[in-house]
């Protein structure tokens, strides 16, 4: 498999949900296990990737601990809010792999950049909505936020499905190919 269709089927499993017992059958921290497996398979020369594994790792480890039914039961007891900011840090790498890896696109792949850049920022304005949603009592834009951001996380997954073939994205890619 390749290293960006290994990241993109993690973020598969931490897109869908499936409860059986109030437990996901497909876990989220198994989705970090891929992403965490693609990312460490890209080549060396990519700039931020050891930052970006190590990020996902305390991903994961916030995953394993919102797996537990009570975790989230408690955050939904307490405040919304609580249970935005334990997915912001989710939101955040997300945004910032695909800004990165624009960034490792943008000398051979401009189109792809573009899109990778645009994909970025949607994750970030999802991500900062429930300010505006929890903390500026516009509740309006609460299902509208979760659909965006639903969207923004499928277009990720598509584009890097997508790009997985692409010479800055294969594992054999040199230092000529990537910033």
């Amino acid at each position: 498999m390749k290293p960006l269709q290994s990241v993109a089927m993690g973020l598969v499993i931490v897109a869908i949900t499936a409860r059986l017992g109030g437990y996901d059958a497909l876990p989220d921290p198994l989705g970090w296990l891929l992403v965490i497996n693609g990312l460490r398979r890209l080549p060396v020369a990519y700039r931020q990737r050891s930052t970006m594994v190590w990020l996902c790792v305390l991903v994961l480890v916030v995953s394993v601990v919102l797996w537990f039914p009570e975790t989230g039961t408690w955050l939904d007891d307490h405040d919304a809010s609580l249970r935005w900011a334990a997915n912001l840090p989710q939101a955040l790498v997300l945004a910032w792999f695909a800004h990165t890896l624009a960034g490792q696109a943008v000398l051979t792949d401009a189109r792809a950049a573009r899109w990778l850049r645009t994909t970025a920022t949607l994750i970030t304005v999802t991500a900062m909505a429930p300010v505006l949603v929890f903390g500026g009592g516009i509740g309006a834009l609460e299902v509208p936020s979760y659909v965006l951001a639903a969207l923004a996380l499928l277009m990720l997954i598509w584009l890097l499905f997508g790009y997985s073939g692409r010479v800055w994205a294969s594992r054999e890619a040199t230092s000529a190919d990537v910033r």
